[in-house]
């Protein structure tokens, strides 16, 4: 039986050290592809990796959980609206010791949720009228547990740097391909030789980097969704109600049709429904996984 104390400083160490490979990975990218391309220049290249990194999620950082409420037809919602959602969120906050969050509905018979939001001020918490409908009051309150955690943990601020810095990964492998047919008329034999190696090497950076990142960008996000199950569980005291909604939630087939790639990872389930032959590239762990490690969970 594992205890919840231990599991969320597990997983806080693992995504902790997950993003701190990604950052170094960042920099690494952005020096190798200016050292191929002009050696010695490979600092410039840090640098200019560190600058779009920064600039990239300073506007990610503020326009982020607008975007993404915008993007899923999320509409914001009054305590008369729907008094028992509001009782149950406040009844939460208060047990977690955190301000009370926007409260937004998503018209869809899908069953799911999301938080955004860059701190707990200004959080906003997202759920489908489909979830409401469907699960009992323990379970509701389970999932809305989890997504109280997300904006105590400040996941959604974790998110919102991971996904800069996969991008920023995307812009340097287009500069440096860019760059690598721009230079890549004329010279001696000896310069078309070198050449023919920087093409070669950006092409596997081309190749490489992004799927790297892509990978380094899903591992963060599954450890986010184990402490938010493990955070929440703790908050209500109650694993089985999460569980009983996950389980629930992974065999409701109804797809999500506001939901896009670049969404999916903020949900507690994944929003797309469709079974593939693998779920390596599934921005969320296994059901099965959660359930286990919530029903193993020793309070």
């Amino acid at each position: 039986m594992a205890l919840a104390y231990t599991q969320i400083s597990k997983n806080k160490w693992e995504s902790g050290g997950i993003l701190l490979m990604f950052m170094v990975f960042v920099m690494a990218v952005g020096f190798l592809l200016a050292e191929v391309q002009s050696p010695g220049g490979g600092m410039i290249g840090l640098i200019i990796a560190a600058a779009i990194s920064f600039i990239w999620t300073l506007v990610a950082y503020f326009t982020g959980d607008k975007i993404a409420l915008a993007a899923n037809g999320a509409k914001p919602i009054q305590k008369q609206d729907n008094p028992m959602v509001y009782n149950l969120v406040e009844n939460l906050c208060i047990s977690a010791g955190l301000p009370v969050p926007k409260i937004y509905l998503i018209q869809s018979e899908a069953m799911n949720a999301f938080a955004t939001g860059r701190k707990p001020e200004t959080a906003s918490i997202a759920i489908t009228t489909g979830l409401l409908s469907r699960l009992e009051k323990k379970e509701i309150e389970g999932v809305v547990a989890h997504e109280l955690s997300h904006v105590g943990n400040y996941d959604i601020r974790l998110m919102t740097l991971v996904a800069a810095l996969a991008g920023v990964i995307m812009i340097l492998t287009d500069i440096f391909w860019h760059w690598s047919f721009r230079s890549s008329g004329g010279g001696n034999r000896k310069n078309g030789q070198l050449q023919l190696v920087m093409m070669v090497v950006g092409i596997l950076l081309i190749i490489f980097a992004p799927l790297i990142s892509m990978l380094m960008q899903l591992a963060i996000s599954r450890k986010r969704e184990f402490l938010a199950d493990a955070s929440g569980a703790l908050l209500t005291r109650y694993p089985e109600g999460l569980a009983s909604a996950l389980e629930k939630i992974s065999q409701d087939s109804t797809p999500l049709p506001t939901a896009s790639h670049g969404t999916a990872h903020l949900y507690i389930s994944s929003p797309f429904k469709k079974k593939t032959w693998s779920n390596m590239f599934s921005t969320h762990p296994p059901i099965e996984a959660r359930v286990k490690a919530l029903r193993e969970m020793n309070l």
